[in-house]
């Protein structure tokens, strides 16, 4: 049985697949015959790659209506760049990574990762500002976690709110959708209002299934705003299955 990063560089090693990955990379969020399209093979041969993509996390898929649009997913690219990368190049990765998040356009971003933990130890990493700090950068969320309640993101090592919303949606273990204003710089506040939605799905007694969802983005929106999703991820990945945490260009932020 393969390991997920198995998965991940068996999925790499194929030139049509890099290139799947690089027409979602131009344009993320494409339906089965866009990509089939842009790519002389058949539908079924389209369908096989994608699924192969979607095995090893690469790609997420997502139902809108009767169409299914597919997602980038960048977040096993990070975890393979903070095993082996970002010792020895982590300034020129995350300038990359940087420009990556500039260059996209498509304003919903869909992130997955699978977590050894349960639901219910994974919604508490969420929700619980002490932990959630040790993988958001340091900061810390405080709210009584009620549907229509407020929320605020602070810093103990900067000044004022950093962040706040709503909460839509309340449904633990599996569901919370929050309305979002970042509020750490002027070029953030002037963006306005987005939406996160954390789905928690168990996958075996011992793992999850988390999507994360960032939409009603305006198309051109400012990337400080979803280019540190990955970096989030991977800190809340380390931090349940090992009790570390994980150090990235974001958790060095206000260190």
């Amino acid at each position: 049985m393969l390991s997920g990063m198995d998965e991940v560089f068996r999925a790499l090693a194929d030139p049509t697949r890099r290139s799947l990955l690089d027409e979602l990379f131009r344009e993320d969020g494409q339906t089965l015959r866009a990509l089939e399209e842009r790519h002389q093979m058949t539908r079924f041969g389209v369908m096989k790659h994608l699924r192969q993509l979607e095995e090893a996390g690469l790609v997420v898929a997502r139902r809108r209506g009767r169409e299914k649009l597919h997602f980038l997913n960048p977040v096993p690219i990070r975890l393979v760049h903070d095993r082996w990368v970002s010792k020895y190049a982590e300034p020129w990765a995350a300038a990359l990574s940087g420009l990556k998040s500039t260059l996209e356009a498509d304003m919903e971003k869909v992130f997955e990762i699978y977590i050894r933990t349960t639901p219910e130890r994974l919604w508490a990493a969420i929700t619980d500002s002490e932990m959630r700090s040790k993988y958001n950068f340091g900061n810390g969320v405080s709210s009584d976690w009620t549907p229509g309640s407020h929320f605020e993101m602070t810093n103990p090592k900067a000044p004022g709110v950093l962040g706040e919303g709503e909460n839509l949606e309340v449904d633990p273990p599996r569901r919370l959708v929050q309305s979002m204003v970042a509020l750490w710089s002027e070029d953030v506040k002037a963006e306005g209002t987005s939406r996160v939605t954390w789905e928690i799905e168990p996958i075996a007694e011992d793992s999850c299934r988390l999507t994360v969802t960032h939409d009603q983005l305006r198309e051109g929106a400012n990337a400080e705003l979803y280019g540190g999703w990955p970096m989030i991820l991977s800190g809340l990945k380390t931090l349940l299955e090992t009790g570390e945490q994980l150090t990235t260009p974001g958790s060095l932020m206000y260190a």
